[in-house]
């Protein structure tokens, strides 16, 4: 090791980021481990101290590949896999004044889709596949409440599958969240089939993004929801009032015929866009049509219902649910530098082996000395980075224990017409599928329409067979 040191101390060198060395500079055995003290330098100058290094002892030119490669390699944790607008702070745009009630457009929000979590992509991310589900309908209904606070829109709705009631459509997927991250990829198709814009948001959780949040109104990552709703807001106030009027007669149009297609087919139209258009309108007051926009009320009386379930669910779920975002923040923030500082020092200690192995070109006995130096250290250096990433699997361990207390079970809800009791079961979609089937066997009923029958149209007189009355 003293050969080392005398092999340095001879030579005129710099290192970026330290101070120029001139020859005769004094390191004694002590001062030259003080510089491997890596806790007192930040990961550039390390990098820099090993490459200069390897400049000096090495005869030859380190490949800018090399360098580019290295730093890709530093990039990597943290890289989003997909591309989305990074939302910053975004306040609410509010609507100026109350809008009239035949200028509103009623909002359904889908229950939001997530691809398949496997075990591994779910540590991977930071979450489990339990809060994922539970997300699915906590996420949604925030996007509701945050869209009925900015004043532009009429019912807005979080609903299990897609129907022909609303006037606009949103769909959502989650492609990241782990309370350091929320990545959302959302779509917006209104009556008429034209979709107003399909494109990814995503922020990153600030140190201060959990502090003042509340229910309903200001979530952690409420600037991406804030920029969902003003996109929204701004496309639909470029419509012109007809614009918006053809958009709530073609949804009414579009439950009719869902409903009674043999009545009310030729009303609407397909342009060569594959939009759909308005061919001809019923007759005022049309008793078929009146019949069936009140059959459109009892669907709403059921989504109402739906909805007061959501409520309750995603206000039983805020608490712990932004606990366990705030702690994986912490957590993931912790193995993220933890993670950096292990590649950082392995790479390190690979750099001081590659250039020991490359020094051994060299036949002087200081150059095997420094062969033997770079390789013991640079050793000693992997440990630490191995050391430091077992460390980092006990924070992942942690962050899974706290992810399995979330369940997203649907309650039976009973719905009441004429008198009758009806209990829906099985899972939120299953419910809304059951109270529609419910609803045709009502129309058919009221009008002496016999349908044909289809998959999911019971026979006539078994409908009600189908659920439990009480």
């Amino acid at each position: 090791m003293t050969k080392i040191l005398t092999r340095i101390e001879s030579q005129r060198f710099s290192f970026p980021g330290l101070p120029k060395m001139r020859a005769g500079t004094q390191l004694g055995t002590g001062n030259y481990f003080g510089i491997l003290n890596f806790g007192h330098w930040n990961w550039f100058e390390i990098w820099f101290l090993v490459l200069g290094i390897l400049l000096i002892f090495i005869k030859r030119v380190i490949s800018v590949k090399l360098l580019g490669i290295l730093a890709i390699l530093i990039m990597i944790p943290g890289c989003a896999t997909y591309y989305a607008q990074q939302v910053g702070s975004t306040p609410i745009l509010r609507a100026a004044a109350e809008i009239p009630e035949d200028q509103l457009l009623d909002v359904g929000v889908l229950v939001f889709e997530s691809a398949e979590l496997t075990d591994e992509k779910a540590a991977k991310e930071g979450t489990h596949d339990d809060i994922r589900k539970a997300e699915k309908n906590f996420i949604p209904y925030h996007l509701k409440n945050t869209l009925q606070r900015s004043g532009q829109w009429g019912a807005v709705q979080v609903i299990p599958a897609e129907t022909p009631s609303f006037d606009l459509l949103v769909k959502g997927e989650i492609l990241e969240s782990n309370g350091q991250y929320l990545g959302l990829k959302i779509e917006v198709i209104d009556a008429a089939g034209k979709r107003w814009f399909k494109k990814n948001y995503r922020q990153q959780a600030a140190k201060n993004s959990y502090a003042g949040i509340r229910p309903g109104e200001k979530d952690a990552f409420q600037n991406l929801y804030n920029a969902v709703a003003n996109d929204m807001a701004e496309y639909k106030n470029r419509l012109t009032p007809g614009q918006i009027h053809d958009l709530r007669t073609t949804a009414k149009l579009s439950f009719a015929e869902d409903f009674a297609p043999d009545a009310f087919k030729g009303y609407l139209g397909q342009a060569k866009n594959d939009l759909v258009t308005i061919k001809r309108l019923p007759a005022d007051g049309d008793p078929m049509m009146q019949r069936l926009l009140k059959i459109r009320e009892r669907e709403y009386m059921y989504i109402d219902l739906l909805n007061e379930q959501y409520e309750k669910f995603y206000s039983a779920m805020w608490p712990s649910y932004e606990n366990w975002r705030q702690l994986n923040r912490t957590e993931r923030e912790a193995i993220r530098e933890i993670k950096k500082k292990a590649l950082t020092r392995q790479l390190i200690g690979a750099l001081m082996i590659a250039g020991a192995v490359a020094a051994g070109a060299g036949n002087s006995n200081d150059t095997v000395v420094l062969q033997t130096g770079l390789i013991l250290i640079g050793g000693q250096v992997i440990l630490d980075g191995f050391n430091i990433s077992k460390e980092a699997e006990i924070h992942e361990a942690s962050i899974r224990e706290l992810s399995d207390s979330f369940s997203n079970e649907m309650k039976p809800v009973v719905m009441e017409f004429e008198g009758r009791q009806y209990e829906l079961t099985g899972s939120a979609e299953e419910q809304f599928k059951q109270w529609r089937e419910l609803l045709r066997k009502i129309y058919y009923t009221e009008t002496g329409f016999e349908p044909d029958q289809t998959p999911d149209t019971p026979e006539s007189g078994e409908a009600e067979d189908q659920y439990k009355t009480k």
